[in-house]
């Protein structure tokens, strides 16, 4: 059995800044980690393996840095580790990033055989989209099962999995044909802490680099800042039409003075006040 676990490097989420120009994350300078839904996902596919055997892949897109993320999950038990990484992937939103990590997951499916499963967390704590997981699946064209909170049964030779899934109704409980892909919820598991060996082996290992020639990418229009359409709006911007009070100099009863601003600015709203109290 092969399964492929998709993981990011994200930024402390107490520690994010957005570009003013570009809207887009700044990561210079900021401490990155793990994204935590991607620890469910890789201890999920830990658990399979220790039961059925078989190897398990991990993969991140990102600069040279995500080796570190990279290395940790080692540490937890993976096989492999490869990092997606090219200047002309910087950018990219969530249709720019599964274009490039499908190609990827084709690429070590010629490498080291077809993934029988792929799981990816439910989201990132920097995104918040929930569509990077299913992007992969449909660009795969595998089955997908989203916010999976237990894997309940796994046949590899019938090649079914059975899984329960949390919905606004309840439970449900759903068999699919493999190769499926996996979102993971939060705390559906106990993440390990990882092995001495392992630890020492995660340090001696090599991290597998691919650019975008390299994972067989194929449009580099699809990728990065040029193949992401998503456009961000400040919607919580103020019209520049709206009207401004403000207070040039600091009157000895600034409450009364702030009143009396906005009644200047809003002459109905005083007559209206003022008939209440006669009233």
């Amino acid at each position: 059995m092969h399964i492929v676990v998709c993981i990011k490097q994200v930024p402390d989420s107490a520690q994010i800044r957005v570009h003013p120009v570009t809207n887009t994350i700044m990561r210079q300078g900021v401490p990155t980690i793990i994204n935590p839904y991607d620890l469910f996902a890789l201890e999920a596919a830990l658990e399979l393996r220790d039961r059925f055997g078989g190897e398990i892949t991990v993969l991140t897109m990102g600069p040279m840095s995500a080796e570190d993320s990279l290395r940790k999950a080692l540490t937890f038990g993976a096989n492999r580790a490869i990092l997606l990484t090219d200047r002309r992937f910087a950018g990219s939103d969530t249709l720019a990033t599964t274009y490039a990590l499908a190609a990827a997951i084709r690429k070590i499916a010629h490498e080291y055989g077809p993934p029988d499963l792929i799981f990816t967390g439910k989201q990132t704590i920097d995104g918040d989209t929930a569509q990077v997981g299913p992007g992969i699946a449909k660009r795969l064209d595998v089955l997908q099962l989203t916010y999976v909170a237990k894997i309940r049964a796994l046949d590899l030779i019938a090649r079914t999995l059975e899984a329960e899934r949390r919905a606004e109704g309840g439970v449900q409980v759903l068999l699919t044909k493999l190769p499926c892909l996996i979102t993971m919820l939060e705390a559906t598991n106990q993440i390990r802490r990882g092995c001495m060996a392992d630890a020492l082996r995660a340090a001696r290992a090599p991290i597998l680099k691919w650019s975008a020639q390299d994972a067989g990418v194929e449009d580099l229009s699809k990728c990065g800042l040029k193949g992401s359409p998503t456009v961000v709006k400040r919607v919580f911007a103020p019209s520049a039409r709206a009207g401004k009070a403000a207070l040039v100099e600091a009157p000895e009863q600034p409450a009364q003075a702030l009143i009396n601003a906005i009644f200047e600015h809003q002459p109905k709203l005083e007559a209206e006040l003022a008939a209440l109290v006669r009233e």
